[in-house]
């Protein structure tokens, strides 16, 4: 493996670098804060993207991308999440939703779906957790049950990122009673406009529109709204998953703000104690482990095959890291003067990497879930599509 990502990716990183200083301002902390303006930043942003054959830019080209290779995906991926996601939510649709539908849509799905993704005209949330099945996904209790030839699915969702915004939901929810919890799940592509559908925002110090509660009364599906076949969505979850934990480089804004540490501090570097600068050299290196194994994760599924252990892995040494290091720079901070300009940037920063990082190892799966995936691989052999979500 090159892990420079050769000449290529180098040349788009520094495109990149110098389109996100050209169209995103100075101090962005991300799109889904109390000011309209920062959402308005990152729609225009991810327009800006997708003109330029970037947003999507693995994706093929007859759906909307330009065929460009996992690894320059992963450049603009690592980008995005260093510069606090200039693309807002369109990171979900870019990363799983889009390549879930390619691989399980329809014909009339994808022609529905993937073009306004790849133009980031559109907005997907995600159905999967509830009050009594967050990582263990396959408890759920959403029901969808038959009504003539379409669907009416009633239940409750929580933790819903951008579901306040939304113009679509990935939704999973019980068509059936099998064996095992695990069968009988069905996938539904559900506009968030269908009558039925209700959304209560859950207040956080993350702010508005990160976490909601969604309500389904009695919503009508239709057979064209089902991705994948009926009760077999649980396969369909798994792969989701997969795409999910490795979608989000963690480790960009890691590495970022670390090396931003000893430019921000100037000549007080020095006063910081020996201790502290021996913690940031191994948080460093931590951090370029856990980018190496992304990459590992990332071959894999570039070569057609989605590993869940692999990616518990990453996911394991990603989210340890997001914390640790938002924990290590905030005691950096102390050290920076609470000046204007690029220290007061830095601070700002700093803490909205802190808030973000205190949910690592919840979002996506809890740590231990993955724990326990990693560890049933090693004592049995891995199990592709197994029980732990």
């Amino acid at each position: 493996m090159d892990f420079t990502m050769g000449e290529v990716a180098a040349d788009l990183r520094d495109r990149i670098r110098r389109l996100v200083a050209a169209e995103v301002p100075q101090g962005y902390l991300g799109a889904f804060t109390d000011d309209p303006a920062d959402l308005a930043v990152a729609q225009r942003f991810s327009g800006v993207l997708a003109e330029r054959g970037l947003l999507c830019a693995a994706w093929p080209e007859r759906f909307g991308g330009r065929g460009a290779s996992i690894w320059e995906q992963t450049v603009v991926r690592e980008e995005m999440w260093a510069h606090h996601e200039p693309r807002g939510a369109q990171y979900m649709g870019v990363n799983w939703v889009g390549p879930t539908i390619m691989r399980h849509g329809t014909a009339r799905q994808q022609r529905e779906h993937l073009p306004p993704i790849a133009r980031g005209e559109v907005i997907w949330c995600q159905g999967f957790s509830e009050p009594d099945a967050g990582s263990d996904l396959a408890s759920l209790r959403t029901a969808a049950r038959r009504d003539g030839d379409g669907w009416r699915i009633s239940g409750q969702k929580i933790w819903t990122s951008y579901a306040t915004m939304a113009q679509w939901c990935f939704l999973l929810a019980r068509t059936a009673r099998g064996a095992r919890k695990q069968q009988g799940l069905t996938v539904f592509l559900l506009p968030m406009s269908a009558p039925g559908i209700v959304v209560r925002p859950i207040r956080s110090m993350l702010g508005p529109h990160h976490l909601n509660e969604v309500f389904f009364d009695e919503v009508v599906a239709t057979g064209a709204d089902v991705l994948g076949e009926v009760d077999d969505g649980w396969s369909v979850v798994q792969e989701v998953l997969a795409f999910e934990r490795v979608g989000i480089a963690r480790y960009a804004r890691c590495e970022r703000l670390l090396h931003l540490a000893p430019r921000v501090l100037g000549e007080r570097w020095e006063t910081v104690p020996p201790s502290l600068r021996g913690r940031w050299a191994r948080m460093l290196t931590r951090a370029r482990r856990a980018r190496l194994l992304a990459y590992q994760v990332l071959a894999t599924q570039g070569a057609g095959r989605v590993a869940p252990d692999d990616t518990a892995a990453y996911r394991i040494a990603v989210t340890r890291l997001d914390q640790e290091s938002a924990a290590l720079l905030t005691e950096f901070a102390a050290y920076v003067p609470e000046q204007a300009g690029e220290r007061a940037r830095f601070r700002r920063a700093v803490e909205d990497h802190w808030r973000y990082a205190n949910a690592a190892t919840v979002a996506s799966g809890s740590i231990e879930m993955q724990q326990i995936l990693l560890a049933r691989a090693l004592l049995t052999g891995p199990r592709r599509g197994g029980e732990a979500a």
